[in-house]
């Protein structure tokens, strides 16, 4: 069972909405790699904006996974992908349905 979760919005400097994206797909690698992450997915919202969303089963699990690889790797990226600092914001989750 999930009960919190992350949002993040990032936005594409212009020119780079395709690395931004090709970073999303091979991130998915790295996530898979972590057991306390119980649901991750990679949004494109428009034509420069994507997002992370993704679950956990409790905070011990989003801060093990704010403190790995895909986090390290963003902060690395982010400065030649992002327009600007990506948006993180911590959540609750009120009801899922996970398979």
């Amino acid at each position: 069972m999930v009960t919190v979760g992350l949002w993040v919005r990032l936005e594409a400097k212009p020119g780079r909405e395709d690395d931004v994206s090709a970073f999303l797909v091979g991130a998915r690698d790295i996530v898979d790699a972590e057991p306390g992450t119980e649901a991750w997915f990679a949004l494109r919202l428009g034509p420069t904006t994507f997002g992370i969303f993704d679950a956990f089963p409790d905070d011990a699990a989003r801060d093990e996974h704010l403190a790995g690889r895909v986090a390290a790797a963003l902060g690395e990226k982010a400065t030649d992908l992002l327009a600007e600092a990506p948006a993180i914001e911590k959540l609750d989750v009120l009801a899922s349905k996970l398979p």
